[in-house]
């Protein structure tokens, strides 16, 4: 009857520690909408949008129309040596073409023949066209084709940045669960041994048992109560590493109280909150992928500095006309007042510019078999990761299948030790060999969530 009572107050303890304490679970997608919304890694992976698109404002800017107005004045002993003013305005547009209307006012008594106008001033409204370097492509062009590019070039890398910070912070919850897994279960072993000790002394002292059985429950007890405290400390430090990832608006930090405990049956979870059930499901085109897209961007962007270098091989010829009116005159056309301009250069060599383009070439040859490679790489890389998570996946089943088995073993040499046919040693050896193989399904399960985090990672697709 005394072995029947300690057989049914260990049953009772197994079942009282398998229940939680508590009510407030931290789900996994719960938690990861945390990280996506409020972790200053994530914003600051959403400023290279903002930044790409300050680059896309200023390339722009070189487009604006522009105003400005010379004005040089000289007085000496009374005498006005010269008063000069000179104003414009210009629009610059696409091929390289400004349109340009200016007003000139110039006076004084030593003016320079050359910048003799009509008494009320100048007024001229001209045109500057490039016919060599320039007309299809010149510098701002190239920046705002540049700075356009750059916007898809920030997409891909704020997925890239971000990504990483959730892969980060995804292993860090799964450390904690697997942590806290293994506490509760020393917890619920050190409860164990500690009932089994105090229960072979009450034999003891019945004369019902030897004082050696009390060492041996003794060691288990001591046992179990290193192991409980190793993992304690395992399960503070897997919180605190959990705690970096956890922030507030305001970029307040939020930390774990000892009422929060992780996601029970995550597993079952874990591949639609990660979106990598899709991928298991059906194959996976690398085309839409943030690298990939980075690095076309990159080739892109190479590309019109290639067309720029090549641009520089013509001779720059740009020509410009400006009709010239008295301000009273300027509804009146006279095709005799007029000022045009030509101007002309071209390297004999070529060798800055031939070596530019090279170099252009070079670059664009470099980044296309890095694309190559990527392409390949991030094929082999799911192909070898959706394997990694079907095995794991079968071996997790196989650790449960050894957990019951075990679980079996113990209950069935409890049992016996109610009846006097078995000892405290062989129930100590079956919960060790329980204890292994928990563990191990622990580790396993931990392992299961990891790799669909490196699998969500290798997709890149954040949102």
């Amino acid at each position: 009857m005394k072995y029947i009572f300690l057989f049914s107050l260990l049953l009772f303890w197994n079942v009282q520690s398998q229940t939680p304490t508590n009510e407030m679970e931290l789900s996994f997608n719960e938690y990861l909408g945390y990280v996506k919304k409020f972790h200053p890694l994530v914003k600051t992976a959403n400023l290279e949008i903002n930044k790409a698109q300050a680059t896309l404002m200023s390339a722009r800017g070189a487009f604006d129309p522009k105003i400005a107005v010379d004005f040089d004045k000289k007085q000496f002993k009374n005498t006005e040596y010269y008063s000069l003013l000179n104003s414009s305005f210009k629009i610059p547009t696409w091929y390289g073409i400004e349109i340009k209307a200016g007003f000139e006012q110039n006076e004084g008594y030593y003016l320079n023949p050359a910048n003799t106008v009509p008494s009320a001033g100048l007024t001229s409204l001209g045109i500057s066209v490039p016919i060599g370097q320039g007309l299809f492509i010149n510098q701002r062009m190239a920046d705002l084709r540049k700075a356009k590019m750059q916007l898809q070039l920030g997409k891909a890398e704020r997925k890239l940045q971000a990504v990483v910070v959730l892969y980060d912070a995804s292993v860090a919850y799964f450390n904690w669960k697997k942590n806290f897994e293994e506490f509760q279960m020393y917890t619920q072993y050190n409860t164990n041994a500690t009932t089994r000790y105090k229960a072979i002394k009450s034999l003891i002292k019945q004369g019902d048992k030897r004082a050696i059985d009390s060492i041996e429950a003794g060691i288990s007890l001591k046992s179990r109560r290193l192991s409980l405290e190793n993992s304690r400390l395992k399960l503070l430090k897997a919180k605190l590493e959990l705690s970096n990832f956890l922030w507030l608006e305001n970029s307040i930090p939020m930390e774990l109280t000892d009422a929060i405990f992780p996601e029970i049956e995550i597993e079952n979870t874990i591949q639609e909150t990660l979106k990598t059930n899709d991928l298991l499901a059906q194959d996976f085109t690398i085309d839409n992928h943030p690298k990939i897209n980075a690095l076309e961007t990159k080739v892109n962007m190479l590309e019109v500095d290639r067309k720029l270098k090549a641009n520089l091989l013509l001779p720059k010829i740009d020509l410009s006309y400006s009709y010239l009116s008295e301000p009273q005159y300027i509804d009146s056309y006279k095709f005799e007042n007029y000022k045009v301009g030509l101007n002309f250069a071209y390297p004999i060599f070529l060798r800055k510019e031939r070596g530019g383009l090279k170099l252009a070439e070079y670059k664009i040859q470099e980044i296309t078999n890095s694309l190559n490679l990527e392409r390949l790489q991030l094929s082999n890389k799911i192909k070898a990761q959706k394997e990694v998570i079907r095995s794991l996946n079968k071996q997790h089943l196989m650790a449960n299948d050894l957990v019951g088995n075990y679980k079996t073993m113990l209950q069935s040499e409890e049992r016996l030790f109610t009846f006097g046919e078995s000892s405290l040693f062989l129930i100590n050896s079956r919960e060790s060999s329980l204890i292994t193989a928990q563990l191990t399904a622990i580790a396993l399960r931990n392992e299961f969530c990891i790799s669909n985090s490196e699998l969500y990672k290798i997709m890149a697709n954040p949102d």
